[in-house]
């Protein structure tokens, strides 16, 4: 077996090894489809994404969503946002789906 694919070989035994883990990691977080999405927000587990992006426009952040996903985040919900700002770079949002909170930004 030529070098290059002896490599290859062994980095997907690796992941191949670790695959169990990222299932379970990948479970935790998660995306809600549209349906649970709406039953998220129908038992207020999560804020409407439209009050989410009026409290972002309020903090002077004008930006366009371009994608907005409802996630587990360990035992509640995150909205994933995909922004893109007037200067046309790309920002995610991480927002916690109870209160509106930013939790992160990349």
């Amino acid at each position: 077996m030529p070098v290059s694919q002896l490599s290859l070989a062994i980095a997907l035994s690796g992941l191949l090894a670790a695959s169990p883990a990222l299932a379970v990691e990948s479970r935790d977080n998660a995306c809600l489809d549209k349906a649970d999405q709406r039953a998220a927000v129908a038992a207020h587990k999560a804020i409407p994404l439209a009050q989410v992006m009026k409290s972002h426009r309020e903090q002077g952040h004008h930006s366009e969503l371009v994608r907005a996903r409802l996630c587990h985040n360990g035992n509640g919900l995150v909205y994933v946002l995909t922004l893109l700002g007037r200067s046309g770079k790309v920002v995610s949002r991480t927002v916690d789906a109870a209160n509106g909170e930013i939790v992160d930004v990349r």
